[in-house]
């Protein structure tokens, strides 16, 4: 191929691992390569990854169990955005889902299997991921953790529930249960939780405890978190921060023999493709999923190669109305009535 190419094995070397350190001309990069495609060589890729000191990945972490990661709606469109960003520059993705706690994930870094991570669902309580930030790894967050000096890119969680809320509240609902995507640890649904708070509190209601539980990312949490709303509360709308979740939580109504929007209104949050097409189709806040793992997997190449990455990078969300919110009318109201405890057998 040298011989080929009119040019030294070394500089066939380099150019085929494509040593940046090394300066060769274009003219010269053009000559190897179209040498080796007459000869039909294609490189090797740990052999590559080996001469240029680099694995050539990138890691994207999910700090859920397999249970959760398996019914996780959107994360086909994110793990393709991140993907597309990845190829633009050789580089490939490897996904670890990680239980929340176990630490672990650090190793992908400390021996190189991958350049840097995306870390996906970040939580308050992560200590891995305090210490792999001490040590300047190049991270980025899919999601924030206010205070934590490594970029983030997200959407505005608090903007879009207080938007999912404020949309109950225009069609007169006064008593507004809210489901939560997640357990609190997780800074995704504390700010989910918080954009529901200020739609209340700027509409005059106050915050009642007793309105909210928690759910746990898939559709069985949401079934168990709408039954313990409904054996304490009486509700006309409630605020699910999952669509996946509110999927359970309908389930719960309707087993209680309630419909949905007659009864009481259901607003998720995500806009997963099944959205559009459950019975009845699901009012949500849409948000972009594909242009999040791109958006994160651009920023965590500009950080393995040390370019500067913005703080905070914050995507565009929308509210999709569809037809599982109704405006709030007496019978509504008789129907809340009815979730009282003690009377949901008259129901």
């Amino acid at each position: 191929m040298a011989a080929l190419a009119g040019v030294s094995r070394a500089t066939v070397s380099f150019v085929l691992n494509e040593r940046a350190d090394v300066k060769i001309s274009s003219a010269t990069r053009l000559r190897v390569i179209e040498a080796a495609n007459e000869l039909g060589y294609h490189p090797h890729a740990p052999a590559r990854q080996l001469a240029g000191g680099s694995s050539l990945t990138l890691g994207l972490v999910l700090l859920q169990t397999p249970e959760q990661v398996a019914g996780d709606a959107l994360l086909a469109e994110t793990l393709r955005g991140l993907s597309s960003a990845a190829r633009t520059a050789g580089y490939r993705v490897l996904v670890e889902s990680i239980v929340p706690g176990d630490g672990g994930y650090a190793d992908i870094l400390r021996t190189r299997r991958a350049e840097g991570l995306v870390i996906s669902g970040p939580r308050s309580d992560d200590a891995t991921l305090e210490a792999l930030a001490g040590e300047r790894f190049p991270i980025v967050l899919q999601g924030s953790l206010p205070g934590f000096a490594v970029p983030s890119v997200d959407v505005d969680n608090v903007a879009g529930a207080r938007q999912a809320v404020e949309h109950l509240l225009g069609l007169g609902h006064r008593r507004i249960g809210c489901v939560t995507n997640a357990p609190l640890a997780y800074t995704a649904a504390k700010d989910r939780l918080d954009g529901y708070r200020q739609a209340l509190e700027a509409a005059g209601i106050g915050f009642d405890e007793g309105l909210v539980t928690e759910g746990e990312f898939d559709a069985p949490s949401g079934h168990r978190a709408m039954t313990r709303l409904l054996g304490s509360n009486h509700m006309t709308a409630v605020f699910v921060a999952s669509d996946v979740v509110a999927l359970g939580a309908i389930g719960a109504l309707r087993e209680a023999g309630l419909r949905v929007p007659e009864d009481v209104s259901v607003v998720g949050f995500d806009d997963i493709p099944l959205a559009a097409y459950v019975d009845p189709p699901l009012t949500t806040v849409r948000i972009p999923a594909f242009e999040l793992g791109l958006a994160a997997g651009q920023a965590l190449l500009d950080r393995v190669a040390r370019l500067p990455v913005a703080d905070r990078t914050l995507l565009p969300i929308e509210l999709v109305v569809r037809a599982s919110t109704a405006p709030l009318t007496r019978a509504t109201e008789e129907g809340a009535a009815s979730l009282r405890p003690g009377r949901r057998s008259e129901a």
